[in-house]
């Protein structure tokens, strides 16, 4: 028989081991990896190489039906460049497409993989996601007073908004947004103001940002510049190299027109900021950052909005989140080193530069 402190010990080994072994098993059936990609310049829809291409139809998160070619045997599919158009699948890893986070590549890998969007995945593997302990249960007064920025009527099952990028200037406050209401006519973009500081707000329909730079995709980004006293929306669109930054100005944050694009290619996951403050020796700069269809981290700056200048933040993939800045001009980026993904530690990265982001 053991001692009494032993035979503790031993209980408390047995038990560790018992709670570490669940712990793996559940952790391994939740688990969602990212997975490598390739490099490329291109545009993320292809060519038709071949003429047997079996098109596989889904129905994305948005609820549009999204057309694409089977994956195997070498199957790759018609030239098309809107949200609904067919896409060559075996191009996944070539351009990135599986480490990427916008509405248009979740609506390729769905139709190509047949793997369900990342919110699907904990309940399709059995498992009920945590509630968060944050919200009203510990703020009561969390959401008081808010106000739906979603006028008109929507039809199910367009119903869905998402990814809200906010700005405010004086009284004027402008939303732009993820938009399934006009999927059907390939514009996943929204985008709404409110001229009383947010009182109220009005959605613009229909919506100057599906027009201009062909097909929309979203993955929204908006700022007043006080020196050019315009204001500039953009999201991702086919007129900029296929999924590329495509901008809009507007004097009002009413009434928009076609801008430039910030950046051509193969886009993803931008952020936006600008240097509002007049002492700031880089006063009126507009800061994009994003990440290119190889992964690398990228930022695209402009000082009139018309002409954007490139600059490589990191060649390798290191997930873009967000660009802001200081009083004095000072650019910061904050981006993620996912490692591989799966299991593997995070890093997370600051990146400064105190000479205009060049």
């Amino acid at each position: 028989m053991l001692p009494r402190r032993e035979k503790h010990s031993s209980i408390w080994l047995v038990l560790t081991a018992l709670v570490l072994i669940l712990s793996l098993g559940m952790a391994t059936d939740g688990a969602f990896a990212d997975k490598g990609a390739g490099t490329s310049t291109g545009p993320t829809t292809a060519p038709a190489s071949g003429t047997n291409a079996q098109p596989v139809t889904s129905t994305n998160s948005a609820g549009a039906k999204q057309s694409q070619p089977a994956t195997s045997s070498g199957n790759t599919g018609t030239t098309g460049s809107g949200p609904t158009a067919p896409f060559d699948c075996s191009r996944i890893k070539e351009l990135g497409i599986d480490k990427q986070m916008n509405m248009h590549a979740g609506m390729i890998m769905e139709a190509c993989t047949g793997q369900a969007p990342l919110p699907d995945v904990p309940s399709q593997a059995g498992l009920k996601p945590t509630a968060p302990q944050t919200g009203k249960s510990l703020r009561p007064d969390y959401g008081v007073g808010d106000v739906n920025a979603i006028t008109g009527t929507d039809t199910t099952p367009h119903v869905t908004q998402s990814e809200s990028f906010v700005w405010a200037e004086g009284d004027t406050v402008v939303i732009n947004y993820n938009d399934s209401s006009t999927a059907a006519s390939s514009c996943l973009s929204g985008i709404s103001y409110s001229t009383n500081g947010g009182a109220t707000f009005t959605r613009i329909q229909p919506n100057p940002l599906c027009s201009g730079h062909g097909n929309n995709f979203g993955d929204p980004i908006v700022v007043y510049n006080r020196r050019l006293g315009l204001w500039f929306a953009g999201d991702l669109a086919t007129g900029c190299g296929g999924q590329g930054i495509g901008m809009w100005t507007s004097p009002n944050g009413i009434t928009w027109t076609t801008g430039a694009c910030a950046h051509n290619g193969n886009d993803d996951r931008e952020s936006m900021w600008v240097d509002n403050n007049p002492t700031s020796p880089y006063y009126g700069r507009m800061y994009i950052s994003l990440a290119v269809s190889s992964g690398a981290l990228t930022v695209v700056y402009s000082d009139n909005g018309t002409t954007w200048t490139t600059v490589t933040v990191n060649p390798s993939f290191i997930r873009d989140v967000q660009i802001t800045g200081g009083q004095d001009g000072t650019v910061f980026l904050a981006a993620c080193d996912e490692q591989g993904g799966g299991f593997n530690p995070r890093t997370h990265v600051m990146y400064r530069s105190s000479t205009g982001g060049a």
